[in-house]
């Protein structure tokens, strides 16, 4: 019996992405020529692999038994026929996604745009924010990120990831409030500007009061680090962000007040997808993207 291996690649787009239509963008082949393959997978399983359910498709079972281990066989065929050669910076031309929450990319981007513009002239990074929903671990494995920063280590066996930042959350404020907010009393005291994308009005500064018997009286609830920023900086408000990612970018009239009491680290995870491993682009840029951060901690 002939394998046509490129069924593989073809199966693990189709449960991914649960769509004949999306499995053949992202593999670039027409909707018929996928809707074919399809066709010889199931001929080859003698299984359906996905069924309509109204306007969706659905895995059978046998589909998501095969799923992961179709994906990483995928994986580590990509990883054993990508050339592990060195890599020059400044002949490079490659375009690069790397999805975070604002705070990091405020952070980040300054620090490597003129490594980028000096070193290789010819990458361009894509930033994007992290959608309603956080940080996708999801579209890592279907290639449409190379890297994500979150604060949470991803789960998947087929992600990677490493620890770049550690953080503590502060309070911003003007230098000039009469009090300084480290205490409960002020803190509490003085209305918040809350950073959320997803317009939440609570989140772990809410759960730390709470255990004190404490609220906090929320006058704002903003998109950006940049607009909390500017809001306090314009009348006698307060909002707490991570102390090291955020005070690069405060204005001379802010600083940053150590919280009440001290809260738990918050870790700044680099995570990419395990086909990169041994791709000599995706680990300078790794490498470049962790030092820059790296560099936060050290005050440099």
């Amino acid at each position: 019996m002939h394998l046509d291996l490129n069924l593989l690649v073809t199966l693990d787009a189709l449960l991914d992405e649960g769509s004949v239509t999306a499995a053949a963008e992202r593999l670039y082949l027409t909707q018929p020529a996928m809707s074919r393959a399809l066709g010889r997978i199931r001929r080859a399983t003698g299984d359906q692999i996905l069924v309509r359910s109204g306007r969706t498709m659905l895995p059978t079972p046998y589909a998501e038994q095969i799923r992961d281990e179709v994906h990483q066989l995928v994986t580590r065929a990509q990883a054993v026929l990508t050339p592990a050669t060195e890599v020059d910076p400044a002949t490079l031309e490659r375009t690069f996604t790397l999805q975070c929450n604002d705070v990091v990319i405020e952070a980040l981007t300054t620090r490597l745009a003129a490594d980028l513009a000096q070193v290789a002239p010819g990458v361009c990074l894509r930033v994007l924010s992290e959608t309603d929903a956080g940080v996708d671990e999801y579209e890592l494995r279907r290639g449409r990120i190379d890297f994500q920063i979150t604060n949470v280590v991803p789960t998947h066996a087929d992600a990677r990831s490493t620890t770049v930042l550690t953080d503590e959350l502060a309070v911003i404020g003007r230098r000039d409030l009469p009090q300084a907010p480290s205490s409960w009393g002020v803190f509490t005291a003085l209305p918040h500007v809350v950073i959320s994308r997803r317009g939440s009005g609570n989140n772990r500064v809410d759960d730390l009061l709470k255990a004190h018997k404490l609220s906090r009286k929320v006058a704002f609830t903003v998109p950006t680090l940049a607009l909390a920023l500017r809001i306090v900086a314009a009348h006698e408000l307060i909002t707490v962000a991570p102390r090291l990612l955020t005070e690069h970018a405060l204005p001379p009239s802010l600083r940053s007040y150590p919280m009440p009491e001290p809260t738990s680290p918050i870790p700044a995870v680099l995570a990419w997808h395990a086909r990169h491993d041994r791709d000599a682009a995706h680990r300078w840029l790794r490498s470049l993207i962790a030092d820059a951060l790296g560099a936060i901690t050290r005050g440099a």
